[in-house]
């Protein structure tokens, strides 16, 4: 009963498989391939740690010398503007002058150094909101039909077409308002108005020449028209389909869905645009210095000359007769550099609540 169970002894060599030339092609055919030349070439280059952060503090670099620049700007500009600013303070923004021998009052004398920006201000913004006047209804009534209502193949070329009008150079506009523009409104436009609103005391016929706030007013608006309505296309495109499709599903006509569903839900964004528009028209200077007159002086009406904050520099700052004078000018373009910088950032954070970064789309 006690017999010993024998040992099973088994060679492991009898369960070994036989070598197989497939099996060793196969091993062969994933075995790690030669590296390209490309890699070869970075691999030798060694690593690039140094190379990415030399690069990130380059870009870094470029980030902040934008606000250096605009900094330094701002700081010239305050240097430069400090006899006016002690002289006048901030009564050279309204103040005006009484000329002892004349007992006129005059706002702007360079040779008795009577030196005020009223006039030069309520130029800039008569004829600036005379362009954003005549420019709001065209653009966004452009911006709507080329986003909704404009057939496919016209939607390219008229988009073109009118981002075009941005790039051409503000003095090419000025020359065309002297010679096309002022002879149309001084033969044509300027008579009619003065008989039918001439009443109004705003189209007085005090002068022949054509020149003044209105044609001012109407160079401006044909400048920054391709600018709203270049980001009123841009904000309306970022609005959803499914607000056209729900408003359109309810019934509505095709002007209620654009006024329901899409300029309802995009009037941030435009607004933000036409204040983009009021920016540039703030600042435009050879268009408008050719076409307003020059004159420093406020009038009532819209047909008479004037000046604006940028044209006054861009006329007598080659020409200044002393130190204050200069001085004066420089403060005018401070008070236009910081009015600028404001109504531009307040458009871009306008629109930006709107599009939220969505960048545009064709359709």
């Amino acid at each position: 009963m006690n017999a010993k169970v024998p040992d099973i002894h088994i060679s492991q060599a009898q369960f070994q498989p036989e070598p197989d030339s497939t099996s060793g092609q196969a091993l062969a055919e994933i075995a790690p391939a030669e590296p390209s030349a490309v890699r070869k070439y970075l691999l030798s280059l060694g690593s690039s740690a140094n190379t990415d952060r030399a690069f990130a503090w380059l870009m870094l670099l470029c980030g902040l010398s934008i606000f250096a620049i605009v900094a330094l700007i701002a700081f010239e500009l305050v240097v430069r503007s400090q006899l006016s600013l002690h002289k006048f303070g901030l009564g050279f923004f309204y103040q005006v002058f009484t000329d002892p021998d004349t007992h006129m009052q005059t706002f702007w004398d360079p040779v008795n150094s009577y030196f005020g920006a009223r006039p030069f201000i309520y130029g800039t913004l008569v004829s600036s909101f005379l362009a954003l006047l005549m420019a709001i209804p065209l653009a966004v009534g452009l911006a709507i039909f080329l986003t909704e209502m404009c057939p496919k193949a016209l939607r390219g070329p008229l988009a073109f077409i009118t981002e075009l009008l941005a790039a051409i150079p503000s003095v090419i506009y000025g020359l065309w308002a002297v010679f096309v523009l002022v002879p149309l409104l001084r033969e044509h436009v300027n008579p009619l108005l003065i008989k039918t609103l001439g009443w109004t005391g705003f189209f007085d016929d005090t002068n022949p020449t054509g020149l003044g706030y209105l044609s001012a007013g109407v160079i401006l608006a044909i400048m920054i028209l391709p600018i709203i309505s270049s980001l009123t296309r841009e904000v309306m495109t970022a609005v959803p389909h499914s607000q056209r499709e729900a408003v359109l599903a309810l019934g509505a006509t095709r002007w209620e869905m654009i006024r329901m569903g899409v300029l309802r839900n995009a009037r941030i964004g435009i607004v933000g645009a036409i204040i983009l528009g009021l920016g540039r028209a703030l600042g435009e200077t050879m268009a408008v210095a050719m076409v307003i007159g020059a004159t420093p002086e406020i009038h009532r009406s819209l047909l008479a000359n004037g000046s604006s904050m940028a044209t006054v520099i861009a006329n007598e700052y080659a020409e200044a007769i002393s130190d204050i004078h200069l001085s004066a000018l420089t403060e005018i373009g401070l008070a236009l550099f910081v009015v600028t910088i404001i109504v531009n950032a307040l458009a871009q954070v306008l629109i930006w609540a709107v599009t939220r970064g969505t960048p545009a789309q064709t359709r």
